[in-house]
């Protein structure tokens, strides 16, 4: 009864560190996105809903950085105060190793993982999706209309417009040109007026614009005789106009255009492509190796023909230069200068394209390894957390912050070092995408095995203790 009440003592220790800790990871991520495209957002009208919907589906993709280093912080946190507030001795003392204290965090800690592996495999593939398709449209959307004084405005399709002064009721405006590109040729539709009234209709798909006072100037352009272009002016006292803001409106992409994409993919759909992906290489490489044969058959029959330097191959016939005359030589030495060209530039169309296809199929490769990685990465996380926050015995967001800080950061350079490896062709991906774990793995065993053995593994006098018996032994 002692041992389940201990374990929910420290199940409630390590709940309230690890949502806090979360979701203001998740919140600082957050924040980060909205800087970064700060001025995409801004100033185009947006709805709510839609910068809602943006925010939300930005926040899961976010998942995969914050939660191992929520599971991390957490971790450092929960044992760092039992060792600080002298629990952990009392439960040493009692007959409770630290193994036993860790029980229920492991098994909590192996079902965070597997539910990561399902929100990996199920939820973010929908999520990416989501999100880059709001994205897109976001950042293709328009700036909302704000025409300014003095400023000329041309969001408008199709029309360029200068207004002089708004007057403090928001509805008129004064000295008023208007210049209409709309037939493409030029200033020669301009409309002046002296003040008129600007207001958006009800549904706010329309920019209606009442002159007065005003002039139409039209300069007729005829293109099949230049020299003549007449010139009409007309007088209006009142002028009616209308402008379309359809354009303004938020048009939302197809979703299907995005869903191909790796990071839209879950294990069975990356395993499908990957697989397409290599069968059209390996027929890309095969056709490649058949042309390639066929063009550079010359250099056999060259050799059965006649020695390589008495005649030359242009077009699979080969010249004797000995019986041309000097424009003939020239003519086919031209020929096959840009046959060479030709070939030459084929060969690196080819490599091009071979090293695109391979580093598309190394970008799903890598997707599919990410879906493992997230949730083994939090297990490794918590067994270099929770020793190591034993060892220390600080709690609190001090210490431990600066810690968990640290070593997500070496986790986090050490992953996007192996990914970018991987993708560039420089590492296999298993170890490649692996790599962070391989590396972090072993310092969990070892803070585990020094925690629960109680190793002075950052007391001082027990490192000079030990250096000092080494200098010993060597000086005898």
């Amino acid at each position: 009864m002692t041992v389940k009440k201990i374990y929910l003592l420290v199940l409630r220790s390590y709940l309230g560190p690890l949502v806090l800790t979360f979701f203001i990871a998740l919140f600082i991520l957050v924040m980060q996105f909205l800087w970064k495209y700060i001025d995409d957002l801004v100033g185009k009208g947006l709805e709510w809903h839609v910068v809602a919907h943006l925010l939300f589906y930005a926040s899961t993709t976010f998942v995969p950085l914050a939660l191992p280093l929520a599971i991390l912080l957490s971790s450092l946190m929960t044992f760092g105060n039992l060792g600080e507030r002298y629990e952990l001795v009392a439960m040493k003392s009692a007959g409770i190793s630290l193994a036993t204290l860790m029980r229920p965090l492991i098994v909590l800690s192996i079902l965070i993982s597997i539910g990561a592996f399902f929100f990996s495999n199920n939820v973010l593939p929908i999520s990416n999706l989501k999100f880059r398709s709001i994205l897109h449209d976001v950042r293709q959307q328009k700036l909302a209309l704000n025409i300014r004084e003095g400023i000329f405005y041309d969001d408008i399709d199709g029309f360029v417009m200068r207004v002089g002064k708004k007057e403090s009721d928001g509805v008129t405006i004064r000295d008023v040109i208007i210049y209409d590109h709309t037939s493409r040729s030029g200033n020669t539709n301009v409309t002046k007026a002296e003040w008129g009234k600007m207001v958006q209709s009800d549904d706010r798909n329309f920019l209606e614009l009442t002159l007065y006072n005003g002039y139409n100037y039209d300069e007729k352009i005829d293109r099949k005789n230049d020299s003549k272009r007449p010139f009409q002016r007309t007088f209006f006292s009142e002028q009616f106009r209308r402008f379309d803001l359809s354009t303004f409106r938020m048009m939302r992409t197809d979703e299907s255009l995005f869903r191909n994409h790796y990071a839209m993919l879950n294990l069975d759909q990356l395993e499908f492509s990957t697989d397409s992906l290599k069968e059209e290489m390996k027929t890309k490489i095969d056709h490649i190796t058949r042309t390639s044969l066929l063009a550079y058959t010359f250099l056999e029959q060259a050799d059965s023909l006649m020695p390589i330097d008495s005649g030359i191959l242009v077009n699979d016939r080969l010249y004797a230069l000995k019986d041309m005359t000097k424009e003939e030589k020239l003519q086919i030495i031209e020929k096959a200068l840009t046959n060479s060209r030709y070939g030459r530039s084929n060969v690196e169309y080819d490599k091009n394209d071979l090293n695109e296809r391979g580093e598309l199929i190394r970008k799903h490769q890598v997707e599919w390894h990410l879906k493992f990685t997230l949730s083994f990465a939090c297990l490794v996380l918590f067994f270099v957390g929770a020793p190591f926050g034993a060892i220390i015995r600080k709690g609190g967001l001090g210490l431990p912050l600066v810690i968990a800080v640290v070593f997500f950061v070496i986790y986090h350079v050490i992953s996007m070092t192996g990914k970018k490896s991987v993708i560039a062709g420089s590492m296999d991906p298993v170890l490649g995408m692996w790599l962070s774990s391989i590396i972090l793995l072993p310092l969990g065993i070892l803070f585990t095995y020094k925690a629960t053995n109680d190793s002075p593994l950052f007391d001082v006098d027990a490192w000079v203790g030990r250096f000092t018996k080494l200098f010993q032994r060597l000086k005898k």
